[in-house]
């Protein structure tokens, strides 16, 4: 494709940058400040973290006031800042058992190890709009504050220290109600995890490429194609094995001794879901008579991950982790639709990519436009030139069908005189 370079816009460019700036500031209202974005936006900032794929709370609140609160410009800020930090070393392998929860749901049982704890969510809230918001002030928030924490200091005073929350996935495993990983998964974790910020995706990819891409797809695009799956292209129809809310530490080997060492924490949502996986009769049917069928249908697993309390965006994460799990399996569960091809979902659910492609569309296309118009001409011109013969056969046609219609009474005028 063939661009143009435009001249002589410089000033205008930097006139358009300056409106931007007007246009945010000509309300006159007091400056609203990263640290209140970061504290009462927290959802935003989240979202920004997690598909800038950097976690950084200032600066992800920061990108937000430039963006004036659009999240893909804001996960756009953050994605380009990042690639400007050195990599000074990789983090360790965490499992999530050992995360300090402040929410933990799970749909599976009700009543699972440690209890299920529901921590700040809106899902039993009515949706309607609280007016309140817009008296509120610095002496109201505090009076909520000062009741909250009371409530809290009464409740802490007869709790017990804080249990660990074993994974309900475990217990799921221990009862024999899980697939096995599949081999092909399984030599995956054993290799080095696949750097999809230093090489490109060749499909088919592994599962850790798989599970990085999605950690920074656009949340819309995950939510739509996994919901695709559930609604009818596919189906799969998964359960929440639990979703985690809350702070998970961050540990890096000791350069001396290279014991795992804690440098911090983050918060994050984690959420694996369970599936039907096929039967071993349908595997029998699919791997052929040499399967020795055992008849004992298990549950198959999917994981999401995101920075940030995101459930949304971890909860479509590990549907389609689960779905494009089985379809390169060979099962047959979810394996219709678009959400069961890996390539097509992974190279779409970018909001990044997609929103940086559908706006280039705004740069000049003079050069290739043109060629476009030409073609167009010729085209219409080939077009006319088709239509002018055609109606030249037709007038022709029509003035034979003629001639013939002249001769049939003249014919039947000699046959009269016969």
């Amino acid at each position: 494709m063939t661009y143009v370079a435009v001249k002589g816009g410089s000033q205008a460019v930097l006139n358009a940058e300056q409106l931007v700036e007007y246009y945010r500031l000509k309300g006159q209202s007091e400056p609203i400040q990263t640290r209140q974005i970061q504290d009462q936006m927290r959802l935003a900032v989240d979202r920004a973290m997690s598909e800038g794929a950097l976690y950084a709370p200032e600066l992800a609140a920061l990108a937000l006031k430039q963006g004036e609160g659009d999240s893909l410009e804001a996960s756009f800020l953050l994605r380009a800042y990042r690639s400007t930090i050195p990599r000074l070393d990789y983090s360790l392998p965490i499992e999530g058992v050992g995360m300090r929860p402040i929410r933990r749901i799970s749909a599976t049982f009700k009543d699972i190890p440690g209890g299920q704890i529901l921590g700040p969510t809106r899902d039993y809230h009515l949706r309607l709009l609280n007016t309140l918001l817009t008296e509120e002030s610095s002496a109201s928030t505090r009076e909520i504050l000062c009741e909250i924490e009371e409530k809290l200091l009464k409740q802490a005073e007869d709790a017990e220290l804080a249990p660990v929350f074993p994974k309900v996935i475990e217990s799921m495993r221990e009862q024999g109600i899980l697939v096995d990983i599949p081999a092909q998964e399984r030599v995956e974790t054993e290799a080095e995890p696949y750097d999809i910020t230093r090489k490109a995706l060749v499909f088919p990819v592994p599962r850790s490429a798989r599970l990085q891409s999605l950690a920074q797809a656009d949340v819309g695009s995950l939510l739509a194609f996994a919901y695709s799956s559930v609604r009818g292209y596919g189906d799969a129809h998964p359960t929440l094995g639990e979703v985690r809310v809350g702070y998970l530490p961050v540990q890096v080997a000791h350069p001396l001794t290279g014991e795992a060492v804690d440098i911090g924490e983050i918060f994050a949502t984690e959420c694996e879901v369970v599936s039907k996986a096929f039967t071993d009769d349908e595997e029998k049917k699919q791997a052929g008579p040499e399967v020795v069928a055992s008849g004992t249908p298990k549950f198959g697993l999917g994981y999401g991950f995101s920075f940030g309390q995101n459930e949304v965006k971890a909860m479509s994460m590990s549907m389609l982790d689960r779905v494009m799990s089985a379809a390169k399996e060979g099962s047959s569960h979810g394996a219709s639709g678009p959400a069961a091809n890996e390539e097509f979902v992974l190279l779409h659910s970018d909001g990044i990519e997609a929103s940086g492609f559908t706006a280039h569309f705004k740069l000049p296309h003079y050069v290739t436009f043109q060629a476009n118009i030409s073609v167009l001409e010729r085209a219409q011109e080939h077009h006319s030139s088709l239509s002018a013969e055609s109606a030249g056969q037709r007038h022709q046609a029509m003035q034979q069908i003629d001639d013939l219609l002249q001769l049939i009474p003249e014919q039947g005028k000699e046959q009269e005189q016969e």
